[in-house]
């Protein structure tokens, strides 16, 4: 009972920040209809914007990912602008926005490679690891309260900014039909530089915890495959199916790994992927819509 309680809270720890992921590709898909590989990249980004704000500026942990978190949401804008825009103002071929985000994904891969090595690095000790008794039931690690937490509060504050603020509401109607939002008096570009900022800045803090629990290196962002294989089991395009598909997918990752084998924990996970596409394409909240790439 202990071991399933403590592989419990790890893997609603570990599918939290998946979700902080997955989040940003089902927004990003419901708004341009197509899923930005290219968001690993910005993962990456600020888990590098917020190691060397600590190392080499001597900041605390809070202004390093402040600067982390923005950066990243910066970047996502500039991404999408540099590389997204001229494209979605020539065709409506989402295929080529695909092909596009695949690219950008090896472009900034390689530009960490060069500027900053391929080695591997450790963020200093400023999130803490220490064991946690919980009732005296199980024990578990401070970091994974703590990513647990700070995925609740993220997430929250992102569901309060779509049901709040005008702009979550243009959000909400461009997911349902972009052009006829435009029509409508929305700015388009400015809605989808804030949607890809929004996606860029849960990406940074996904790319934080992360780096904590395995270390920070150039091609960290592929493990964000595994936050998009949650997005499409949840329903690609669906916010709450981001997050119950991660959810899914951190527990079925730490009991695989806490009552069989680590080595099978993969095979969990793409196996729940073919078996969804098999039995539920669209996913378990996902609308049923064939021309989305």
């Amino acid at each position: 009972m202990e071991t399933l309680l403590q592989q419990t809270i790890n893997g609603l720890s570990l599918g939290s920040v998946y979700a902080l992921i997955a989040v940003g590709y089902s927004l990003v898909y419901s708004i341009l209809l197509f899923s930005n590989f290219a968001h690993g990249g910005f993962l990456v980004i600020g888990g590098y914007i917020c190691y060397f704000t600590l190392k080499s500026l001597g900041f605390n942990i809070w202004i390093a990912g402040f600067a982390s978190l923005v950066g990243a949401g910066f970047s996502a804008v500039l991404t999408e602008r540099l590389a997204y825009k001229p494209i979605r103002e020539r065709t409506n071929v989402t295929l080529y926005l695909l092909i596009a985000s695949m690219g950008m994904s090896i472009v900034i891969e390689n530009i960490f490679v060069i500027v900053a090595g391929g080695r591997f690095r450790a963020l200093p000790p400023v999130i803490p690891t220490h064991p946690v008794h919980i009732f005296g039931l199980a024990t578990t690690s401070a970091f994974d309260i703590l990513s647990l937490l700070a995925a609740v509060f993220f997430l929250g504050a992102l569901q309060l900014f779509l049901i709040k603020t005008k702009w979550g509401l243009a959000i909400r109607a461009a997911a349902y039909d972009l052009r006829t939002a435009g029509l409508m008096g929305v700015n388009v570009n400015l809605l989808i530089s804030i949607v890809f900022f929004v996606a860029g800045f849960l990406a940074a803090v996904g790319g934080i915890f992360l780096s904590v629990r395995y270390t920070l290196y150039p091609q960290l962002g592929m493990i964000t495959i595994k936050a998009f294989v949650a997005a499409v089991i949840g329903g690609l395009g669906s916010l709450p199916g981001a997050v119950v598909g991660s959810l899914i997918l951190g527990l079925a990752e730490m009991l695989t790994a806490g009552f069989i084998s680590s080595q099978l924990r993969d095979l969990v996970v793409f196996s729940l992927l073919i078996i969804t596409l098999l039995v539920r394409p669209q996913g378990l909240f996902g609308k049923n819509i064939s021309e989305k790439v």
